[in-house]
């Protein structure tokens, strides 16, 4: 996220890290990527860890209020710790767990803490568009991880959407004021404009959704190029609370661009990936992040980068939804 939170004592935040042992002398602010909030610390000795803090409330796909995200964003995260440490994955950034085997904290009532160790490597964006040879390795990760046998417990990633009570609640107040901020009007008038197609796209959801089959596999959820690292001794894969037992699909999506990637994807693990299960995910991706843009600028916000760049998603997502398909 691009603004730092200013209900997060960064005195507090050093204090937390000595759960784990850990006693940086500073904490930096990194304003990257989107949903969650981090850090960078840093010991007087040179050592550095990346902390991430996670606003709980908007961890819908973790669980429905704090309470309950915070509970699965743990699974998620010791998953993940598994999945490194007794699966052995060596792409997988795991969360480092405090002396009591806790791979997340409470941070407040709002918050949940995880602690990573620094990975050196530069991300990719979102949307970027990757050459051949960048998307081979993460199809071979991709790969390894749906091969790999599922820890205990996992968990389930839920194929309904996420929020979708509050697109359908937006869709329905699309033409009674909005108040909560600078965008609120504008995103009021955005959603009547293009009601028709949002609820069009909806219904195919719920048909393609209908009719999916076959046997889960560990998917990452993420794979995007803003969360696979081009690391010295190869790519890494970041943002694990996204963990989840679902189809392959729901990760290929965001990779394969081309036939010959699901050939990689088929000679490498003997499955063949269905189309229409594709198309699924890509929709559902899609209609998720309206349904989060909108309950952001219905709720209280201002005119800020946070803001500014879900505005810009909202719009060209309601664009892709409204023009494809």
């Amino acid at each position: 996220m691009r603004d730092q939170p200013m209900d997060v004592d960064e005195g507090a935040l050093l204090g937390a890290l000595k759960e784990w042992g850990l006693a940086p002398e500073t904490v930096t602010y990194a304003p990257v990527g989107f949903g969650d909030h981090h850090w960078i610390a840093r010991a007087s000795g040179g050592d550095r860890w990346f902390v991430t803090v996670a606003d709980l409330p908007g961890k819908t796909y973790c669980g429905d209020g704090a309470d309950a995200a915070f509970g699965g964003l743990r699974m998620a995260m010791d998953t993940t710790w598994h999945l490194s440490e007794r699966a052995g994955l060596p792409f997988v950034v795991a969360p480092l767990r405090t002396p009591d085997g806790e791979t997340v904290l409470r941070l407040g009532q709002r918050y949940g803490l995880s602690v990573f160790p620094y990975a050196d490597g530069a991300p990719g964006e979102f949307g970027q568009a990757l050459t051949p040879e960048e998307r081979a390795p993460v199809i071979d990760m991709l790969a390894v991880l749906h091969g790999t046998a599922t820890p205990a417990p996992v968990p389930v990633a839920r194929l309904e959407l996420p929020a979708r009570a509050e697109l359908e609640e937006a869709l329905a107040e699309a033409h009674s004021p909005w108040h909560g901020g600078p965008y609120a009007e504008p995103a009021r008038a955005l959603t009547a404009e293009h009601a028709a197609g949002l609820r069009r796209r909806l219904s195919e959801f719920d048909r393609r959704a209908a009719a999916v089959r076959g046997e889960p596999v560990v998917t990452h959820g993420e794979p995007h190029p803003g969360n696979v690292l081009r690391a010295p001794g190869g790519a890494l894969l970041v943002d694990w609370d996204t963990v989840g037992l679902a189809p392959p699909e729901r990760d290929l999506w965001l990779v394969a661009a081309e036939p010959a990637d699901l050939d990689r994807y088929a000679y490498a693990t003997g499955r063949h990936l269905d189309p229409s299960v594709l198309t699924l995910y890509r929709l559902r991706w899609s209609l998720a992040d309206v349904s989060l843009f909108l309950s952001y600028f219905r709720s209280s916000h201002g005119r800020t980068a946070d803001a500014e760049q879900s505005w810009a998603g909202l719009t060209g997502t309601v664009e892709w939804l409204t023009t494809s398909g």
